[in-house]
């Protein structure tokens, strides 16, 4: 093959075993989260109101760099779920304030083994797992850098 284009082969990407690997791992959560009746994306943001308890749109929307418009349905659903509510906001009244339930706070508790599950299905040692952490949150922060530089 002409070395052109090994910048092409599969083997040379970075993009691809990365989309293997959040596959995997989508499929893996999605097992676990089937007890909890919960998508991935639900877990995150229920994961999110597990640490700040109250919120709204925009601030999660920021945080999670998810758009509004794909939190919306999430939000509505875990609410039907009794997980969470939202109220409107005394201050503003156009702004709605989303917080935990004691529903909510009580699922935390299920959802405990699921972080140590997935570590163990990922096999890698303690340092290895921080290392790819620490890589991971780089190449987010460059991306998202880019985008801002771009737009």
């Amino acid at each position: 093959m002409n070395e052109t284009f090994d910048c092409l082969l599969l083997k040379n990407q970075v993009g691809f075993p990365l989309y293997l690997c959040s596959k995997e791992l989508l499929n893996r959560y999605a097992a676990l989260l089937k007890d909890l009746d919960l998508t991935y994306t639900q877990y995150v943001v229920m994961m999110y109101f597990w640490e700040k308890e109250t919120s709204n749109v925009k601030r999660m929307s920021e945080t999670l760099l998810l758009d509004p418009s794909t939190l919306t349905p999430v939000l509505k659903r875990l609410e039907q779920k009794g997980y969470l509510r939202r109220e409107r906001n005394a201050e503003d009244e156009r702004n709605l304030t989303i917080a935990l339930t004691e529903e909510g706070l009580q699922l935390q508790r299920k959802a405990l083994p699921i972080p140590v599950s997935m570590y163990h299905y990922v096999g890698l040692e303690d340092e290895e797992f921080s290392e790819l952490h620490r890589l991971l949150k780089k190449m987010l922060k460059n991306m998202e850098e880019s985008k801002e530089k771009e737009g």
